[in-house]
């Protein structure tokens, strides 16, 4: 079991994890260990609650593809057991930032005090900028 927080979690055999060669500088050993790690996970068949799915999949990341399925990719670390651990905590990171709907912002209207303090700036600007135009004109 993958715990995401205390309501949410994903069973292991939702997540397909393979091991496959790094990428990059390394030398001889990247050419002969799979130590990087691709998680897969399908969002739609998952046992995740409907709203966090909907939410998942509502997402603009790069990291879901069309089909709804996360595709996440670890290679940081020289050991597979590390670059797995790396994967999964990804994956609970990003359902966690969705498992909390975000709260509506309720539309304000400005207070007196700030349209006060904002046309006050816009006078000192004016002023500035009034006593440029007058300080250019000069005989010489």
């Amino acid at each position: 079991m993958l715990f995401v927080t205390q309501r949410i979690s994903i069973p292991l055999a939702e997540i397909q994890l393979d091991a496959v060669r790094s990428s990059g500088a390394g030398g001889q050993n990247v050419n002969k260990t799979s130590t990087s790690v691709q998680l897969r996970f399908d969002v739609a068949a998952s046992s995740l609650p409907e709203d966090v799915k909907s939410r998942l999949l509502s997402l603009s990341d790069q990291r879901i593809t069309g089909d709804g399925v996360v595709v996440l990719r670890a290679q940081e670390e020289r050991s597979q057991e590390r670059n797995r651990q790396a994967a999964l905590s990804r994956l609970a990171e990003l359902v966690r930032s969705v498992a909390v709907p975000r709260r509506k912002r309720k539309a304000t209207r400005p207070t007196l005090g700030s349209k006060k303090r904002r046309l006050e700036k816009k006078k000192q600007r004016s002023a500035i900028k009034a006593s440029r135009r007058n300080a250019s004109r000069w005989d010489g």
